[in-house]
């Protein structure tokens, strides 16, 4: 169970194929990420769909640091 994951926008138009969480590594391919996340295992995140190819997102709050892609 993750409680921040970063995307690493590395797909096209910066889009994120792959994923980081602290502690367990970096370049975790988003289907993966999606398949964990849609199981309940990242709480803190949901999965959206965006031209018709899913990502992971932070679940909505008021905290920008909480963002996939914060700078």
């Amino acid at each position: 169970m993750a409680n921040k994951i970063t995307g690493n926008q590395d797909g096209l138009n910066g889009g994120n194929d792959t994923y980081n969480i602290q502690g367990r590594g970096t370049n975790i391919p988003r289907k993966k990420i999606v398949s964990e996340t849609k199981k309940g295992l990242h709480p803190n995140h949901i999965v959206t769909k965006i031209n018709g190819e899913e990502y992971i997102k932070a679940k909505p709050n008021s905290t920008e640091q909480d963002n996939v892609n914060k700078d």
